[in-house]
């Protein structure tokens, strides 16, 4: 069967179009931006690739066109699947219909830590020998690529509340029907389809719907949102991790690399790991009930944890130059910034500590999280704000009361030349935006060569 992907490059569909090539089609795509890393993962995969829309690409017709939630009407390729009738579906309805059927999914969803925690899932699984299938937003490293058909009837998806297509507005995970489901955290997000939190309350409450009641729904206990959740109804057991919860961790190191496991009082092991952060601890947590529920015990899931390498654009350290440590991480919300922030500063304790942000989430865009800002960033030591000439907010103003230094720059270069200006060895540099930022990175390494 011949599959064309609108919007390929995408993290989710990318990774749909590598399940499609295993399954055996033939599968082409195209998006307006052709990028790595997922244009080369798709490349060496055979798949090939188009830059743009033109309906073109659709002649000979395809037997169905996959399209992607970043497409709206009026773009050429979809007006074209349109006019001609040409059979269509969204992403995840594919995904349900020909990879999850009758396999036992387990869905990360949540705010924060969806990529993260569905990698530390897929390779608990694995560690233990049951060779999951996965699809995650991320490339996990210890797998080297973002997604597999696997070879038993265990699934792991990363379960984004994002809506699935022009044409369906419902969130990606309703399509999907857990067995075992992680609600991690909930918080404000996606301004440009959501117009409040209980809108996205009522988008999880679908999917708590959709849980059988043989199944089991994992979450903290220190999330209102998602205990509002809950109480609208839920059908399956329930475990809770964090405070007062069955899971809980007691740290032996400030920085989260290490910590003791308990699941309803009874210590479980140790875990001692190169990830940080409370917020990473907590998704361990939520990992190891996930991987309980299918029949790994607690000793052997906090063995693979202790061998998890973590995701790309994680806090991944991509360059150190004459004593600067240089890393990329994918934070682009004050919650997510704030806790990589924290993690990071209790592991360098008091190393100097500048941050680079880049607001680029449509959320970010739209001015929907500016006020959590200036204190998201109370752990580092100086901060570089990049405020495009397209923003549309004014940026410096919201910033002006961090209390922490600031400077806001409107190009790579100025920022080059700022972070240059105050660093030193021994300084740990921390780039944080959720795109390729014009590969700042490199080009910052490559200047304080």
């Amino acid at each position: 069967m011949h599959i064309h992907i609108l919007g390929i490059c995408g993290t989710f569909m990318g990774s749909l179009a590598v399940l499609a090539k295993e399954l055996g089609h033939h599968v082409t795509g195209s998006d307006a931006n052709v990028y790595p890393p997922m244009s080369t993962q798709l490349q060496a995969q055979g798949i090939e690739l188009t830059q743009g829309y033109d309906p073109s690409q659709l002649d000979p017709a395809p037997d169905v066109v996959v399209i992607g939630n970043a497409l709206s009407r009026g773009n050429p390729a979809v007006e074209y699947v349109l006019n001609k009738g040409l059979p269509y579906v969204s992403g995840p309805q594919w995904l349900a219909d020909h990879v999850l059927q009758g396999r036992w999914v387990l869905a990360v969803a949540g705010t924060h830590g969806k990529t993260t925690t569905s990698s530390m899932l897929a390779w608990v699984l694995e560690h233990a020998g049951m060779a999951p299938g996965f699809l995650i937003g991320g490339v996990p490293q210890n797998f080297a690529v973002s997604a597999r058909l696997g070879d038993t009837p265990f699934f792991v998806v990363e379960a984004d509340e994002y809506d699935s297509a022009f044409f369906d507005k419902r969130s990606k995970f309703v399509h999907y029907r857990p067995r075992t489901a992680i609600l991690n955290n909930l918080e404000f997000d996606h301004a440009d389809i959501f117009p409040d939190l209980p809108a996205i309350e009522r988008q999880f409450h679908h999917l708590v719907r959709t849980i059988p009641s043989e199944g089991l729904v994992i979450h903290p206990t220190t999330e209102p949102a998602l205990q509002r959740v809950i109480e609208m109804g839920c059908w399956t057991p329930v475990q809770t991790t964090g405070v007062d919860g069955q899971w809980q961790a007691r740290l032996l190191s400030e920085d989260g690399s290490r910590f003791e496991v308990l699941f309803e009082g009874v210590m479980q092991g140790t875990v001692d790991w190169d990830m940080t952060g409370q917020h990473n601890v907590a998704n361990a947590l939520a990992t190891l009930a996930a991987a309980r529920h299918v029949g790994v015990v607690p000793s052997m899931a906090i063995d693979g944890l202790s061998a998890f390498k973590s995701v790309k654009r994680r806090m991944e350290k991509v360059a150190e130059v004459h004593g600067i440590t240089i890393y990329d991480d994918f934070a682009h919300h004050p919650t997510a910034i704030a806790t990589t922030l924290d993690g990071l500063r209790k592991r360098i304790g008091d190393a100097p500590l500048i941050a680079v942000i880049e607001p680029r989430s449509n959320s970010m865009k739209l001015g929907a999280h500016r006020d959590g800002l200036p204190q998201s960033v109370v752990q580092a030591d100086y901060v570089v704000w990049y405020a495009p000439a397209n923003l549309g907010w004014d940026l410096a103003a919201t910033v002006a009361s961090s209390p922490v230094p600031t400077k806001v720059c409107d190009s790579l270069e100025a920022i080059i030349a700022e972070v240059k200006a105050q660093v030193k060895p021994g300084a740990h540099v921390v780039i944080m935006s959720n795109g390729g930022f014009g590969g700042l990175h490199g080009k910052l390494a490559d200047s304080l060569q």
